[in-house]
């Protein structure tokens, strides 16, 4: 028995090595304070106090060959004095030649690379990371709750790369004001150092992390040694000042379209340290104009197109802001989108024939303020304050001018903060929004916007067995106030729909002046550890909810179920160098317990050992209940689909690679199928120039496509339908050239082609009929006539009695969209944190001469347009005490 017994723990011993994974020793190195001269920040590590410092190296793969020794050494030495870190790496390479050595902006890591990580709040959640290419290229990046990601953030630091014969060389002076950090005498940081050699897309790392591990931060070495050191205060200012021309067509008679407009501006942008774990950024008068414009897209939904935000203020530090109700990369639900401030004003004038209006395109934004910070008890607090100028239209009837209100004066609050419980294993959070309008009694035209909106929520995360399990739970409540015509307009939004007539648990009330609601997310999973990752939720948002004013959303009334699974395989075998595979599952219903849709996914990725790439998806839709398809009317039965999409990659190390895609939907019974198609081709002749240029061609065709809403002669609703058409050609082109790495060259332009014919038109009889034919009826020929007029705008006209009278009609909905927008950048740091913008943009919008997608008339007109041209300079200087 003894015998027996002592093999099966010998076997089970066995076993258990070789399929789990130990965890990887924590490595520890000891940083020595600084005793003479500061080292010389050139990259050539020849100063005298590189030579007695201490050296260590010993890195690890981590991808592809996870736990084998790297194919090139690393070295690195740290040291410190009061004021600054300094950090000194060697990446020794046998072939120096093969060093990829590429410009670009900051923040874009192409090529060889190396980076330090720091968490010098040691709660091993938060890090700073430090990296540059082999060109000199830095990025940084804060690291936030183990695993996330901020690379919005850029602190004020120094570095230079150097290449020699035995690889090439980073030294760092990082400011010790850039950390956050504890008023003590001893410090224990938490340390990661990495290198990326790019011609073998090897990573490496001088802690293991395992590619499977679920936390990043939690499992960093140790760097001792620091002592006697004390945070710093820093006070940074950044005023700037702004010139621009505008040119655009003269208008004969319009006085606000002169062909050429000047304007300029002052502005102030502001860092203040107020401890060392809190930072006040604030904005005053700012001017976005060097920010790239937003694509072209043509937008049939009853939905708000959604536009990630681009304007430095709102995207530093935003991770701190971030509260989406479910899980996935979805924004469609996010408490906070920063877009809303400063957006385009929600009124535009009624004028009477002979006035001209000068609209202000944007909102202008008075001031914000930004407080974030993380203590070292584990509370992270933010707090964002904006104020919008009250806007007025200039309104010129033959030279009498008087304005009108077209935005009233706004606050915009955001308060978020999240505690870190039991190192980070335990999550609890909360955010509150809040929305003010201050509406006049003198601007009743603005009655239409909501006074007052307040949302909500909390967030609980727990984690277990080292981070390898999580439960999550959110909960939110809103609450928007108002006169009776901003709240019945908020009803009858694509958000609610509450007028549709088969909504029998909720109704439209035209005296209501407040409106609340409530949504929330149970999820638990799986993160890590093995092959196997998994998770599942159910989500619900009420009738009533409502986070607009302040956040992003688009429907309401739902209740989601989802479960997904995913299978990685990180070891490279046969021809894979990484293969990925994920099935989706989801139904949801609305609140008076209907089924409204469900689908399922299935999708793989893997990358070959010739460095291309590949990705296969299919999607399967089933029946749903489109609660909107009929913008505002009853919810429509739509027939499920099919969904195949494919793409292909070629090795992206070369000078020119290529990518293709296809995606293909079928819709059953025919009633809806598309084919989008895209190709695109990066050339980087040399290491300073990058050229890319990728066409979409898109084409659609939809048998059941919303029109319009008429009234028949019997008094019941006609709701539109037609068959629809669509071609859309969009080229995206882009030139990146930098000189050095602070001064670089960036344009953007992309044409965007449009065409959308519409025929078969039909009106909605039965629109939950079992067969799709008998949920409408088409017009007859008698029935209806096409109404040609001057204008641009033809108008059908229905006689649907044939009594030979016009009972009602809608516009002729084909459309020919022609827009090409464009951004030429010129970008200059002369010093860290001061610069200079010269930007050129360009913007051209027509219309082609039918719908019948004529490719060279479409280009011919689209270039014929008389374009808006603007021209921007803006000088920055950064004062720091």
């Amino acid at each position: 028995m003894s015998l027996l017994r002592n093999f099966y723990i010998l076997f089970l011993l066995t076993f258990l090595s070789l399929t789990c994974k130990l965890p990887a020793q924590t490595r520890s190195y000891t940083c020595s304070r600084l005793s003479g001269k500061a080292p010389q920040v050139d990259g050539l590590l020849d100063d005298a106090a590189w030579k007695t410092s201490n050296w260590t190296g010993e890195f690890i793969q981590r991808d592809p060959f996870e736990g084998k020794n790297p194919s090139q050494n690393t070295m690195f030495s740290l040291l410190y004095d009061d004021n600054n870190l300094y950090i000194a790496i060697k990446a020794m390479d046998s072939v120096p030649s093969g060093i990829v050595k590429r410009l670009s902006r900051r923040d874009l890591n192409d090529g060889d690379w190396v980076a330090v990580e720091i968490d010098s709040y040691a709660d091993k959640l938060t890090g700073f990371a430090f990296g540059v290419t082999a060109s000199g290229v830095k990025f940084d990046v804060m690291l936030v709750n183990d695993v996330g990601s901020d690379d919005t953030w850029d602190p004020i630091w120094y570095v230079k790369t150097v290449t020699n014969s035995t690889g090439w060389s980073a030294e760092m002076r990082i400011p010790l004001s850039q950390l956050r950090f504890a008023r003590k005498e001893e410090h224990v940081w938490g340390l990661q150092v990495m290198r990326y050699i790019y011609r073998k897309q090897e990573y490496s790392a001088w802690q293991p992390i395992p590619r499977d591990a679920s936390g990043w931060v939690s499992r960093f070495g140790e760097l001792k040694g620091i002592n006697g050191i004390k945070p710093h205060r820093d006070v940074e200012l950044l005023p700037y000042a702004m010139g621009k021309v505008i040119t655009d067509r003269k208008e004969e008679g319009n006085p606000f379209a002169t062909g050429e407009e000047h304007r300029g501006s002052v502005g102030l942008d502001g860092k203040i340290s107020l401890t060392n774990n809190f930072t006040l950024n604030f904005t005053i008068n700012p001017d976005f104009g060097q920010v790239e414009a937003d694509p072209s897209v043509m937008n049939l939904t009853a939905f708000e197109s959604y536009f990630p935000e681009k304007r430095p203020f709102f995207i530093e530090g935003k991770n701190i802001f971030d509260y989406k109700l479910t899980g996935s990369d979805d924004p469609r639900n996010q408490l906070f989108y920063s877009r809303r401030i400063g957006s385009s004003p929600h009124y535009y004038p009624n004028l009477y024939s002979g006035e001209y209006a000068k609209v202000p395109e944007e909102t202008s934004i008075l001031g914000s303020f930004k407080l974030s910070g993380k203590t070292h008890n584990g509370l992270s607090i933010g707090v964002l304050e904006s104020v919008t100028e009250n806007e007025k239209a200039l309104i010129d009837y033959n030279g009498d001018r008087r304005k009108e209100s077209v935005e009233p004066l706004t606050s915009y609050f955001v308060a978020r903060v999240q505690k870190d419980i039991k190192k980070g294993n335990t999550q609890l959070g909360g955010i509150i929004t809040a929305t003010n309008r201050f509406i006049d009694a003198a601007d009743p035209q603005l009655k239409f916007l909501p006074a007052a909106a307040y949302a909500g929520g909390f967030d609980f995360t727990h984690y277990w067995k080292n981070k390898t399990y999580y439960f999550s739970a959110k909960g939110v409540l809103s609450s928007v106030r108002g006169d009776s015509a901003a709240i019945t307009r908020l009803q009858t939004s694509s958000a609610h729909y509450y007028q549709r007539p088969d909504m029998d648990y909720e109704h439209l009330d035209s005296n209501r002046k407040a409106l609340s609601g409530q949504g929330g997310t149970l999820e638990i999973g799986k993160l890590g550890r093995g092959h196997w990752q998994y998770k599942g939720w159910l989500t619900w948002r009420s009738p009533g909810l409502d986070f607009n004013n302040l956040g992003y959303m688009q429907q309401v009334d739902e209740i989601q179920q989802l479960a997904w699974i995913g299978y990685r395989i990180y070891k490279p075998f046969s021809i894979f160098r990484y293969v990925s595979g994920n099935f989706n599952q989801w139904w949801g219903w609305d609140f008076g317990g209907e089924s409204v849709y469900k689908g399922i996914n299935l999708s793989a990725y893997s990358k070959f050992t010739n460095y291309w790439s590949a990705q296969l998806s299919y999607n399967k839709d089933g029946e749903s209940l489109a609660r909107t398809e009929l913008w505002g009317g009853p919810a429509l039965l739509v027939p499920g689909g099919q969904q195949f999409a494919g793409s292909l990659q070629t090795d992206d190390r070369n000078k020119v690679y290529f990518k293709i895609s296809d995606t293909e939907y079928r819709g059953k019974d025919n009633s809806y199928w598309s084919s989008a198609m895209s190709a695109g081709i990066t050339f980087k002749p040399i290491n300073s120039f990058s050229f890319s240029f990728e066409p979409e061609y898109t084409r659609t065709h939809n048998l059941i496509q919303y029109v319009a809403t008429n009234i028949a002669p019997n008094g019941d609703p006609r709701y539109i339908m037609a068959h629809l058409d669509q071609n859309i050609l969009r080229f995206s082109l882009r030139l990146n050239f930098n000189l050095t790495p602070d001064l670089s060259f960036q344009y953007y332009g992309q044409p965007f082609l449009y065409a959308g014919k519409y025929n078969n038109f039909k009106y909605v009889t039965n629109p939950r009929a079992k067969k799709l034919a008998d949920r409408y009826k088409e017009f007859t020929d008698q029935q209806l006539t096409l109404y040609s007029s001057s204008s641009r705008w033809d108008t059908y006209l229905v006689d649907e009695n044939t009594d030979g009278s016009a009972d009602y009609g809608f516009a002729a909905p084909d459309l020919d969209f022609l827009q090409f927008r464009s951004n030429l950048v010129v970008r200059w740091e002369y010093i860290p944190g001061s610069t200079v913008y010269l930007v050129w943009s360009q913007g051209r919008t027509g219309f082609g001469p039918d719908s019948e997608f004529n490719l060279p008339n479409y280009v011919n007109n689209l270039f014929e347009v008389f374009p808006q041209n603007v021209f921007l300079l803006k000088i920055s200087y950064m004062f720091v005490h």
